[in-house]
């Protein structure tokens, strides 16, 4: 390692020579799929094989993976490997369905914790650095994922695992802490506590970086982390279909995140037309995986929302760069002909200094109408100030409004009286599918 790139030879890769690691892995992958039941029925009907693949264009030959297709063939159709191959098995949480299930070798273990550990590095944690991981563990891939990435880089971990705020803090402050895994709503969660406990993280821990992800936030809900902090906040993306965390991570400009391009081949194609998008156009991502050994898929659509974002980075690595989630396909809801995104409304709260972070939108119908409600909590401002309220109110209605091209209506409540989540936050309540 040098002094700035964990893995130079592969982070500053030239293109050409990287595109080539690819199309080779490529076809590696074609043959180790071709050995799942899923991938070999399928691809044996339309006749694809390792040789289907000349050039990294004919990926588009091959069709999409859904997830339906993995709940379909629950649990191990997809599974390219002899089960005495594998170590460890994640799997989503299968709240409306089957759970996607991903198994994995040594090898996939090891190379997804390398990638982990790349990333660290790239935001500048060290093995001498304390880092404190609050995702669950269990089948949830964040908690494992990123602790084999932290002992993989040498540091220290603290497996705090979710919730418990209290707990989180003491841990903080007894053993030193200077980096934390966290969800960005939970993130500000976590500093409301440090508020009602009397402590300054600034001033009173060792916190220097946060690592954020696993849900759509703003840019707004970063810099108010990393001001109530007093840290770096660095993005990253993950899911449990590509291994989990550490599929993209940010660098130290902060100006999108890097896809480990010789683990992934990313494509943004048009979500209804499924054809691809220029660079720079907002679009589903497709990804691949190129050095998957238990279950490797193929064009998998995630149905998140991104654009890849043009032009080199400053910080000299050659792996393309991410946009942050826009949210998810699924995400969106339909209100009166528009499309709206969750985040899209998070952007505008989070410009308010007045309020807090926690919000919730309820859509109900009402007659015949469907009507927008946003709650959101109050930060310090006294909630008996009815002039000062009343004019935030419109405020807050006018600017929403002006984002969404839908008048919403808008409630400031008490800090702490809408549902606390220790976990991804619940940011949507559609009453409408009830009806």
């Amino acid at each position: 390692m040098d002094g700035f790139y964990y893995q130079p030879e592969i982070e500053k890769m030239p293109r050409k020579e990287l595109e080539a690691l690819q199309l080779e892995r490529l076809k590696w992958t074609v043959k180790q799929a071709l050995k799942s039941p899923f991938y070999s029925k399928l691809y044996g009907e339309l006749g694809i094989t390792a040789d289907t693949i000349q050039t990294l264009a004919d990926l588009r030959k091959l069709p999409f993976t859904v997830k339906q297709d993995m709940r379909d063939n629950y649990p191990f159709g997809f599974l390219a490997v002899d089960k005495k191959e594998l170590i460890r098995l994640h799997s989503s949480s299968g709240t409306t369905g089957n759970p996607t299930v991903i198994c994995h070798t040594k090898h996939d273990i090891d190379t997804w914790a390398n990638r982990v550990a790349r990333s660290f590095y790239m935001v500048g944690l060290r093995d001498t650095d304390v880092i404190q991981n609050s995702s669950g563990y269990g089948m949830f891939t964040g908690g494992l994922g990123m602790q084999a990435g932290i002992e993989w880089l040498g540091a220290l971990s603290i497996p705090a695992a979710a919730g418990n705020s209290k707990r989180q803090i003491k841990c903080i402050m007894d053993y030193g802490t200077t980096a934390i895994h966290a969800i960005p709503s939970y993130a500000l969660r976590l500093a409301d506590v440090f508020e009602e406990e009397g402590i300054d993280p600034r001033k009173d821990t060792h916190l220097h970086t946060f690592l954020i992800g696993a849900e759509p936030h703003t840019e707004e809900t970063r810099r108010k982390i990393e001001e109530r902090f007093g840290v770096k906040a660095y993005n990253s993306f993950g899911m449990t279909e590509m291994s989990g965390p550490g599929v993209a991570f940010e660098c130290k400009e902060q100006n999108g995140m890097h896809i480990w391009e010789d683990s992934y081949i990313v494509e943004i194609v048009d979500p209804e037309t499924l054809e691809p998008v220029p660079d720079g156009e907002v679009g589903e991502m497709v990804l691949t995986t190129l050095d998957r050994e238990g279950m490797p898929l193929l064009r998998y659509r995630t149905r998140d929302l991104t654009r890849i974002l043009t032009g080199p980075c400053p910080c000299g690595r050659t792996h393309r760069r991410l946009d942050r989630m826009k949210g998810r396909s699924d995400d969106m809801f339909i209100v009166k002909g528009v499309n709206i995104f969750p985040i899209q409304i998070e952007k505008i709260l989070m410009q308010f200094p007045e309020l807090g972070s926690n919000y919730l939108i309820t859509i109900q119908p009402v007659d015949n109408n469907d009507e927008i409600i946003v709650e959101v909590e109050l930060g310090d401002l006294q909630t008996d100030d009815f002039g000062k309220l009343q004019s935030l109110t419109k405020e807050i209605t006018h600017r929403l409004k002006d984002e969404i091209l839908v008048t919403p209506k808008v409630k400031l409540v008490e800090r702490g009286s809408l549902p606390q989540s220790e976990g991804k936050a619940v940011r949507v309540k559609d009453l409408r599918k009830l009806v």
